[in-house]
């Protein structure tokens, strides 16, 4: 990588833990604070590529960022899974008990709801970024306020981490992708693939496409639908597919076209969970 990586954060999120072990530890990240300013530094030519999440194993989908790669034009390059663990931490000498009010990002929260249960004197509120928060604590030498961030934001920002791994499952993974302007093809390496279409409300027509994407050897990891704004009740379908052999998902290519309107691809990549 020439320039920066754009990622939704600053040092210490999980966006900048996921540039760290997709590009190397050395990589240069360019911090923003949400995810158009994300995708405006990698349209902007400030950077070369952009990370974004795009689903969480206990969450869902992350729905606007599908919106935003679509109607950017951008290109999925590649994708990365993380275990997100989230921890509870504070300014050194605070305890759980002193703590009156929690800030994180909205999906940290939700994914961590069921921890607070126990502590009905903690009021919960909604922050642009984990790691921000983590941050501020630490700038502004702030007590009597926690921050759900990463162990690296603990590490940072020299917070004491006083309740681990407070997400209500255990195993917690969110699926981030790696965007650029342009696709890179390798085709070697190509074994998954991010596509888009519309369909026609005709009986059927969604399970006669899923049905040549299975006889086309293609296996459906993800099937997510949005609404067309400008046409009420009508739906874009945003779907990723593994194959063995890109020369199925070409054949299949060639008939979505002919079967779906407005087929686009996301983007042509390596499946990470291979």
């Amino acid at each position: 990588m020439n320039k920066a990586v754009a990622i939704q954060g600053i040092q210490g999120s999980f966006h900048h833990i996921v540039s760290q072990e997709y590009f190397g530890e050395a990589t240069v990240v360019e911090e923003c604070l949400s995810f158009d300013e994300t995708v405006n530094a990698l349209l902007s030519g400030k950077t070369d590529a952009a990370i974004m999440a795009l689903e969480n194993s206990i969450a869902g989908s992350i729905i606007p960022n599908y919106a935003l790669i679509d109607n950017h034009n951008l290109q999925i390059v590649g994708e990365y899974y993380l275990d997100i663990q989230h921890q509870l931490m504070v300014l050194p000498g605070q305890t759980i008990k002193d703590i009156k009010e929690v800030y994180s990002h909205p999906m940290a929260l939700l994914q961590c709801k069921a921890f607070f249960k126990n502590y009905p004197h903690i009021k919960l509120i909604e922050d642009k970024d984990t790691a921000d928060v983590a941050k501020r604590i630490a700038t502004n030498n702030t007590k009597e306020t926690a921050a759900i961030a990463s162990t690296l934001a603990a590490k940072i920002f020299k917070l004491d981490i006083i309740a681990k791994s407070i997400q209500s499952i255990k195993h917690n993974e969110t699926r981030f992708v790696i965007v650029k302007l342009k696709a890179e093809r390798h085709l070697k390496n190509i074994n998954k693939a991010s596509i888009k279409f519309q369909l026609d409300h005709k009986r059927g027509s969604l399970a006669a496409l899923l049905n040549v994407m299975s006889d086309c050897k293609l296996s459906l990891t993800k099937i997510q639908s949005l609404p067309v704004v400008e046409t009420p009740w009508l739906y874009s379908f945003f779907v990723d597919v593994t194959f063995q052999d890109y020369k199925d998902f070409e054949k299949a290519k060639a008939i979505i076209k002919i079967m779906a309107t407005h087929f686009k691809i996301l983007g042509e990549y390596k499946n990470a969970k291979v």
